[in-house]
């Protein structure tokens, strides 16, 4: 059967009233498109002040159409929800996740001897927080990040591979997520860094530069 897009009670899914999450997450999404230059300060003071006096998911969907990351609100319609759980199991050969993704709540990756790219440039946020556990033999995880994406990596063992967050050198915007890496790397990488070439990255939209290195 179509999705007739109707809330409950026969209403238009736009038309239910928002709540203290649905305005909080628009804040968020507003605060880092500005943080990327996509808005000025004047445009974003006024945004704020229309997301947290918003009465309507098709208020909030409004402030959010014209930027990149608005799946937090698409089509006037709430937000898909995340997946509580993806696990990865990569043996030789290659797993990935990139492009418009959404990001769950948490993450198990388990790398042999292969190559595990999460690229999170342009993935859908839809809460704060994302948990992964790693465990990396002699293979390597990479995390691909934007502005406003914040990489712990404080709770990894390292044998005799490596792990490292390299810093991008951008202004400071808001924390969108938080990233924290558990588990265990053996004779493998686990690297955390910034798309290649940040300052050109914030100047065009996500998606123009291909992902390389």
């Amino acid at each position: 059967m179509a999705d007739s897009g109707l809330g409950g009670r026969g209403r238009p899914a736009a038309d239910l009233r928002a709540s203290h999450v649905d305005r909080e997450r628009v804040v968020e999404l507003l605060q880092v498109a500005a943080g990327e230059g996509r808005l000025t300060v004047d445009e974003l003071d006024e945004r704020l002040e229309a997301a947290l006096t918003a009465r309507t998911l098709r208020e909030l969907a409004v402030l959010t159409a014209d930027l990149p990351a608005s799946g937090l609100l698409f089509a006037g319609r709430p937000a898909e929800a995340a997946r509580d759980l993806i696990r990865i199991d990569c043996g030789s050969g290659t797993a990935r996740r990139d492009g418009r993704w959404l990001v769950p709540r948490r993450m198990e990756v388990r790398v042999v001897s292969g190559r595990v790219v999460l690229d999170l440039t342009e993935a859908v946020i839809t809460m704060p927080l994302l948990t992964i556990d790693a465990q990396v033999h002699i293979g390597s995880l990479r995390l691909v990040t934007r502005p406003g994406i914040e990489v712990d990596i404080d709770k990894v063992a390292v044998r005799s591979g490596s792990a490292r967050v390299d810093a991008a050198r951008v202004p400071a915007v808001p924390v969108a997520l938080r990233v924290e890496v558990s588990g265990r790397v053996g004779s493998g990488t686990l690297r955390a860094r910034p798309r290649h070439r940040p300052w050109k990255w914030l100047v065009h939209p996500p998606g123009m530069a291909q992902l390389t290195g």
